[in-house]
């Protein structure tokens, strides 16, 4: 009988972050099926991505946590010519079937990868026109994406993706920019999450005018921020100072108070909660939160240990939902690496109906 090739995945992720990356990957497949007689390419550290071996074995994106980006890895050219770089790489898309509804060319997020960034610019146009001359190109968000991925200037990796079953951003970035009013970089963390975790029309249901709000661990208010742009109130649980215009707002009341002993008087649409405390110790946090009934959506970060930290991720949001299983409760829990986490994995947790 003979021995089928292996499917390679290309993975990105933060940098830093590879092992945990192809070891969360690889268990997914695993539980899946068997992965036979495959080895694995070798990690690269600080790389901002991994490729994997599997027999065949689907990949979630939406259950992976460490990648931002799920690529189906079809060629790999590891010499380019430098004065034709174009030419082996179109001999290399044209053994593929189909056409492709977007062009994305995409470098890691490394210092040497925003070197590469002007590169890519002029080289785009190029691609792209070529393509579209072939008609191998349509504009189509809906179709399968191809991807060309340049890990330096002279090797390439050429791979599609389903826009189904991945990031809807270019490198899964979701970019977001510093508002001047936020009183710290962090709102941007929360700014992020909104746009990966819900789409248009969850946004408009979950994060209505008028609604409440509890930010534990709120100063100096930067995830504050981004509920009361969106007329949310919000309590503010922290023994520090809130910044700037949340010193006195409105829609800010700010407890002076240990986020972890808190309790509010009355159930709150909202709990969000930035704390740099042991997962575990959050975890069970928010799993109180849930089975007193005192929130109903929550998005918060998970501070991650040096080591072991598939492991204590586990851990963490295994208790959350053993928690939430025993109280009978409906819900839906996401948890990602956003681009603006540094040593955190961020969760969106949301209960559900029936």
């Amino acid at each position: 009988m003979q021995k089928s090739s292996p499917t390679y995945w290309l993975l990105y992720c933060r940098p830093g972050f590879e092992q945990d990356c192809t070891q969360e990957a690889l268990r997914q497949a695993k539980q899946r099926k068997p992965i036979i007689g495959t080895e694995q390419p070798a990690i690269l550290a600080d790389s901002g991505y991994v490729v994997v071996a599997l027999n065949e074995q689907p990949l979630s994106y939406r259950e992976l946590i460490f990648a931002r980006q799920l690529i189906r890895l079809h060629h790999t050219i590891e010499s380019l010519p430098e004065r034709d770089r174009l030419t082996p790489i179109i001999d290399a898309i044209a053994t593929l079937p189909g056409t492709f509804g977007s062009l994305w060319l995409e470098v890691p997020d490394t210092n040497d990868g925003k070197l590469l960034s002007s590169f890519t610019r002029r080289f785009q146009p190029l691609l792209e026109t070529s393509l579209r001359e072939q008609d191998r190109l349509q504009d189509d968000p809906r179709a399968t994406r191809l991807h060309i991925f340049f890990p330096n200037k002279t090797s390439v990796m050429i791979g599609s993706s389903d826009p189904h079953n991945g990031a809807a951003a270019i490198m899964g970035i979701v970019r977001q920019s510093m508002p001047a009013e936020a009183p710290s970089r962090s709102t941007m963390k929360l700014a992020e999450a909104i746009e990966v975790f819900m789409d248009r029309s969850e946004q408009t249901r979950l994060l209505r005018q008028g609604m409440q709000a509890v930010d534990l661990g709120a100063a100096p208010g930067g995830w504050t921020w981004q509920l009361v742009k969106r007329g949310i109130r919000v309590t503010a649980v922290d023994n520090g100072p809130m910044k700037g215009v949340l010193a006195n707002h409105p829609l800010v009341q700010h407890l002076k108070q240990d986020g972890f002993k808190y309790a509010p008087r009355k159930a709150v649409d909202w709990l969000v909660c930035d704390m740099v405390e042991q997962p575990s110790k959050v975890a069970t946090l928010i799993g109180e939160w849930f089975a007193a009934g005192w929130c109903k959506h929550s998005i918060f970060n998970l501070k991650l240990p040096m080591k072991q930290r598939v492991a204590a991720l586990d851990s963490a949001l295994g208790g959350i939902r053993k928690r939430l299983d025993e109280e009978g409760i409906n819900y839906r829990m996401m948890a990602k690496q956003l681009y603006h986490d540094r040593e955190e994995v961020t969760v969106f947790l949301t209960k559900t109906k029936g």
